[in-house]
């Protein structure tokens, strides 16, 4: 990380604390969203409850990750940066949903989807950049957790198609299945 933050230690900082954020709201997200469908007892979703808690689990380890790359590099992990700023009011939105009481299935999934796309995009950006700088150790952190992203992201897509499935054609579709296979 040392190496891609010789660039311009104050924007990597800057970055590294906007993914923090988001993965700080992914964590509640996750949370919310286990919460309400274990209530919710839909046969469909509750056996992906385990599913869903490894994938909090994983939020929970990209939160905790990057606060110590933010304090490694001589930054604060809970100021606020300015992409920290923004990344905290593009999320409204999708908080408002899944947090705020909505128990629809469907729209906490659609929620879900919408931030795990964001979320792929700032892993991605990351890893890019530290292509960019040749910053080996910070390549492999990102990818390492660009690819669990990147299961979050497949698995809550296809929750997202078989609900759609169900509610307008009547079909419960293909089972569950994992996005990278062991």
């Amino acid at each position: 990380m040392k190496k891609l933050a010789q660039m311009n230690r104050d924007k990597a900082i800057d970055l590294l604390s906007e993914r923090l954020t988001f993965e700080r709201a992914g964590v509640k997200l996750y949370d919310s969203v286990v919460e309400k469908i274990g209530r919710a007892a839909d046969p469909l979703l509750m056996t992906r409850l385990g599913q869903l808690k490894e994938h909090r689990d994983q939020e929970k380890e990209h939160e905790e990750w990057l606060e110590a790359q933010i304090r490694a590099l001589g930054g604060d992990a809970h100021a606020e940066t300015d992409m920290s700023r923004l990344i905290t009011v593009e999320s409204r939105g999708i908080e408002q949903i899944v947090l705020d009481g909505d128990m629809n299935p469907t729209h906490l999934f659609h929620a879900l989807l919408t931030a795990e796309l964001v979320d792929n995009a700032g892993w991605q950006l990351l890893l890019e950049l530290a292509d960019e700088a040749d910053d080996n150790e910070a390549r492999q952190a990102f990818r390492r957790r660009l690819h669990e992203e990147e299961d979050h992201l497949i698995f809550t897509r296809k929750v997202v198609e078989r609900l759609t499935r169900k509610e307008l054609l009547g079909l419960t579709g293909e089972p569950f299945t994992m996005a990278h296979p062991a």
